[in-house]
Formats: C-alpha cells, structure tokens, sequence
C-alpha cells in the first residue's frame, strides 16, 4: 500500500509541475477559480505525501514549502505564465492543510485500531 501512496504522490506532483510550468492552453480548468484551483491540487499533494511519507512527515511538508517556491519562480521563465506572492501563498499553505489532514487520519486510524483491539 506505501507504494502505491507514494507513487501516487509523486505522479500528483509532476501533473501539478506540469500544470504550473506547462502551456497555458494545456492546464485543465474548472469553475472554482484559479485560488479554488491551487488550492485542490496542492491540498492533495499535501495529503498524499503526508500519507505516503508518515514518519517523515514534518520534514516532507518543509521541503514541499520551499519546492512549491522555487516552483513558483520558476514560472519567471515559463512562457505564457507569471510568478505570484499570492500563488505561492495559497498553494503553501493549502498543501500544509494537506499535510496536517494526513495526520489527524492518521490520529484517528491509530485510535481507531486501538479502540478495536481493546473491544475484542
């Protein structure tokens, strides 16, 4: 199951690449917006690699901070595409809501399995 996790969370982090450095015309759109946008992709990379890398947790979601910023100045030089403070700041701090929902899911599996060990 990790594997699977975690190459999910890898495959999700280069669609969001590609999507954030790629033609313009190319990225998929949706009626939330560009903010609601950002902010559905990056709650998931947060919450896959928050799952994916569990004992690692705090210092995946630090790394995924600063990558999302280099990602964001690299757009510097992306054709067709632009560089925001407010990008950056919507898709860190969504993507850190994605990691912090990881973990209460793991909180509650772990009460979980232990309210279930205690009852049988």
């Amino acid at each position: 199951m990790s594997i699977f996790v975690r190459f999910f969370a890898w495959l999700l982090a280069a669609a969001v690449t590609f999507a954030t450095l790629g033609p313009p015309g190319l990225r998929p759109h949706s009626d939330l917006g560009q903010d609601g946008e950002h902010a559905l992709a990056f709650i998931l990379v947060g919450l896959a690699f928050g799952l994916a890398y569990r004992q690692r947790r705090l210092a995946v979601a630090t790394v995924s901070v600063v990558l999302i910023g280099l990602l964001e100045l690299m757009q510097f030089w992306a054709p067709g595409r632009h560089a925001r403070l407010e990008d950056f700041l919507v898709d860190a701090g969504t993507a850190c809501i994605g990691f912090a929902l990881a973990a209460v899911a793991d909180w509650v599996m772990t009460r979980f399995r232990a309210n279930s060990a205690l009852t049988s």
